[in-house]
């Protein structure tokens, strides 16, 4: 990045569950030709997933998918029942990356590039945003805190907040980057241009369930005008040359839970493909070295 005009570029990734396919292929691209950002920040699955970014590991994330997403400690409706949560914790944030598809911690510790994780306060419904530095416990819990879905997940007590998906609050949180100085971000997303979000058909389910925390409820009820709002924000900053996005070029029709291997490869493919279509002009908007 050009240093001596103050540009600072990070890189900001929405959720999507699965669709979080296609930002890995993405970042896959992006390790391969040594692209680096200055920092990078991601809600939900564009937290727990992206994290491989910032430790090297080419890969890691399509292969424990493609092998685990079957596995009923990976995800499944016994673990909701038996545990609370439909994404197995221990499963998902011990035994997989400390035993089954190790997760390099030395390598994201060592590496300088701030990491950060948002999640959303169930108290005051606002975005918490955390700077994971060493992949430890802690960080670990704001990790699954970023990715825990209302009604699927227990609520994450963790640096004295109690909190949920990061998604409810700040789905696409380039606003946040743009706070801290970080004023040329490329904005990886898993849905289209053409994409409408419409009123989460839960709303319902979670006025009856969660009632004890109304700042959930609401920001539930009027998350997609936030995201319609981000949407347009971003649609102006990539016209006037402030933001580079990356985006499916049409609906990616996977599901948020889906299990099928194939699928999720074909996913991963789509964001591979869209990042190497992509890769002059992202060159010439970061203005970095890569290495390859």
């Amino acid at each position: 990045m050009d240093k001596s005009k103050g540009i600072k570029t990070a890189l900001v990734m929405e959720g999507g569950a699965m669709r979080g396919m296609f930002t890995c292929g993405v970042l896959d691209v992006f390790m391969e030709q040594g692209i680096k950002f200055d920092a990078a920040c991601g809600v939900s699955a564009g937290a727990v997933f992206s994290c491989n970014f910032k430790s090297g590991q080419i890969g890691r994330a399509i292969r424990y998918n493609k092998k685990y997403s079957k596995d009923p400690r990976y995800c499944s409706i016994r673990s909701l029942i038996r545990t609370g949560d439909l994404y197995g914790t221990d499963f998902c944030y011990r035994e997989i990356p400390d035993v089954l598809d190790i997760f390099d911690r030395k390598a994201f510790s060592e590496n300088p590039m701030p990491f950060y994780v948002g999640a959303t306060d169930v108290f005051t419904g606002e975005a918490r945003y955390h700077n994971c530095e060493k992949c430890d416990e802690e960080d670990m819990l704001w990790m699954r805190a970023s990715a825990s879905m209302p009604l699927l997940s227990r609520i994450v007590e963790v640096d004295g907040y109690s909190l949920l998906d990061g998604g409810i609050s700040d789905p696409i949180p380039y606003g946040y980057m743009e706070s801290l100085g970080y004023n040329k971000n490329v904005i990886i997303l898993t849905q289209p241009e053409s994409y409408k979000k419409a009123k989460s058909r839960a709303v319902p389910v979670i006025k009856l369930m969660m009632k004890k925390y109304p700042a959930i409820i609401y920001a539930m009820e009027h998350r997609h005008e936030v995201y319609a709002r981000q949407l347009e924000e971003i649609k102006a900053k990539e016209k006037a040359g402030d933001v580079f996005v990356i985006r499916p070029s049409v609906p990616l029709g996977i599901g948020r839970t889906e299990k099928d291997a194939g699928s999720l490869e074909r996913v991963y493919q789509e964001g591979r493909k869209e990042a190497v279509l992509h890769f002059d002009d992202l060159k010439k908007f970061c203005k970095s070295e890569f290495t390859s």
